[in-house]
């Protein structure tokens, strides 16, 4: 009986500790995730997974893309 309690008690501690192992999650000084602009394009971009249509670095482009690809998703506009 003792002794059950003795693992018990061993496998709950074990367990709280566990939590203590994570890396504490921060973005750095700035506070802020600094990425590259939604439109442009990287040189590892591959044409198979850009919309056709698309060229990087043209705002105009990707917003009309995003217009397309929200008015094919519109109930309404069926």
């Amino acid at each position: 009986m003792i002794g059950t309690l003795l693992k018990a008690g061993v496998a709950a501690g074990v367990i709280a500790l566990a939590a203590c192992t994570e890396k504490p999650q921060v973005l750095g000084e700035s506070g802020r995730k600094v990425d590259a602009t939604a439109w442009t394009s990287s040189d590892s971009a591959k044409p198979g997974f850009a919309a056709s249509g698309w060229k990087g670095g043209d705002k105009a482009a990707w917003e009309a893309q995003l217009r397309a690809r929200s008015q094919a998703q519109n109930d309404y506009a069926r």
